[in-house]
């Protein structure tokens, strides 16, 4: 098989978007219209990697036969597994043990796909990279790499009466599969390269991928906070790179909101600038989906054509020392928060068809046991009513400290102007625990410019959401989303 090109763009599934792709005959994608969007962002939006999602969701197990079978012409002409990938994301038993059989029904998929892509006369592996989420010890990945390679492939040389399993059904291919660690949380963000470490060591591989979550660190911890974990993680990569002579390709999650990575198509620069030693960036569903077609395709170019380079270094005490100091304020903040955030949250839009999924709010312990929706809801919440979540905990830094951010954070002014164009100030006054006040101090240090249409929007979700009748809250919540062209 020849070496494949890792990609730079990966369309995900999630749901952040406010419009309905046009081959969607519903608001919520599901089933056949994924195997529709999988075509589409190949064939029409230069995306050349598709996360197909087996966590936390409906999934369809046949895709590449569906793809291969619906448009020949295509694949015939791009390649899957060499020109265009499917990358399976699986549940983690650790964290996910009810989820855990998916795993092995994923695992097992893998061969079979293969020998459905082989009819055409080829012998390249349609999926052989899986990512493995919440990941927080190289002993999971090998546990995953090992049950591939001795159970699924391993099996083929068993006796079923007098002939081994592979005479019975054929072999089993592809022999190996590359393991995606998707680290999520502090401590696996801060301790990555020791994770990825310890695993390329076991299995040697020629070039390894790491996913950077983004939105659920923003969720626990504040979006600065979040921003700094991945900055020092991609760091430390970058040194492991170089000690151990395996080249190590990040993937970052970015999604549209400015408090989950703020990359939409007319911004990708400033996420290159950001974060330029990533090889892969996450096009979620408003990035595809929220613009016009021809905006998409030219945010994709400028992606997939941007020269990679080495990371901007920070400084890890430094990076540490403000983490800590807006950690604490965020979590006090969004404690205050919960109450309406969760009234907020059950009238959000859905657009995906999605299960019930374990979230990693890992302080909620520690708060008398408050939950929080997923990342996507929670910002719809908040920006729904004039709240932009990516200025929560930043009251707690000084000016000096502040000063401090811009230096290893490139873009925070301009991500920050950015999402006060959804403040609204009379909401401000309502908030609990003088938060609003807080809030309108911060804002002193920034260029501040709220739209007062949007003002208005938020304000009507707010008088929703604090009355008896809440019955056309979804409504105020879309009025808001369709103003700042994403949902959450």
């Amino acid at each position: 098989m020849p070496k494949p090109k890792v990609s730079r763009c990966m369309s995900t599934q999630h749901p952040d978007n406010v419009n309905s792709p046009f081959f969607s005959d519903s608001e919520i994608l599901a089933g056949e219209t994924e195997i529709k969007e999988a075509y589409y962002v190949f064939s029409h939006l230069g995306i050349a990697e598709q996360m197909w999602d087996c966590e936390g969701k409906e999934v369809d197990n046949h895709v590449v036969e569906k793809l291969l079978s619906r448009y020949p012409k295509f694949f015939a002409e791009n390649k899957l597994g060499l020109d265009c990938y499917l990358t399976l994301r699986v549940p983690n038993p650790a964290v996910e043990k009810a989820q855990g059989k998916i795993l092995l029904e994923a695992l097992e998929s893998i061969p079979r796909n293969y020998d459905i892509a082989s009819l055409s006369g080829d012998s390249i592996p349609p999926i052989w990279e899986v990512i493995l989420p919440m990941c927080t010890s190289a002993d999971q990945l090998q546990m995953i790499h090992d049950y591939y390679t001795k159970i699924v492939v391993g099996k083929k040389d068993m006796k079923v009466g007098r002939v081994a399993v592979r005479e019975w059904v054929g072999d089993f291919l592809p022999e190996k599969i590359q393991l995606i660690p998707l680290v999520e949380d502090r401590p696996s963000l801060s301790g990555a390269d020791e994770i990825v470490g310890q695993y390329i060591q076991s299995v040697k591989p020629e070039y390894q991928r790491v996913f950077l979550a983004r939105s659920d660190p923003a969720l626990n911890y504040g979006s600065l906070a979040a921003v700094l974990l991945n900055k020092l993680c991609l760091q430390k990569l970058h040194a492991l790179q170089e000690r151990s002579s395996v080249e190590i390709l990040p993937i970052i999650g970015v999604g549209s909101a400015p408090f989950r990575g703020n990359l939409k198509p007319t911004n990708v620069q400033n996420c290159l600038k950001e974060y330029p030693s990533v090889q892969t960036f996450t096009l979620q569903s408003s990035f595809k989906y929220d613009y016009p077609e021809s905006v998409v395709r030219e945010g994709t170019a400028q992606i997939s054509e941007a020269k990679r380079r080495r990371p901007l270094q920070v400084d890890e005490a430094e990076v540490n020392r403000i983490i800590d100091k807006t950690i604490a304020q965020y979590q006090k903040e969004v404690f205050l928060l919960s109450p309406l955030i969760s009234v907020l949250s059950k009238h959000n839009p859905s657009r995906r068809a999605r299960k019930l999924h374990i979230g990693l709010f890992g302080y909620a312990r520690s708060m008398n046991g408050i939950s929080l929706p997923r990342a996507i809801p929670f910002c719809s919440a908040l920006y729904s009513i004039g709240l932009p979540p990516e200025l929560l905990g930043l009251s707690a830094l000084s000016e000096n400290e502040l000063d401090c951010v811009r230096n290893m954070y490139l873009a925070f002014d301009e991500d920050i102007t950015d999402s006060t164009k959804y403040v609204c100030e009379s909401n401000l006054d309502r908030l609990p625990g003088g938060l609003g006040e807080r809030i309108l101090r911060l804002l002193e240090n920034f260029d501040c410019k709220p739209d007062p249409d949007y003002s208005e929007a938020a304000k009507e979700a707010m008088d929703i959401a604090l009355s008896d009748n809440r019955s056309n809250l979804g409504d105020a919540i879309m009025k808001t989303a369709w103003r700042r062209n994403f949902l959450g």
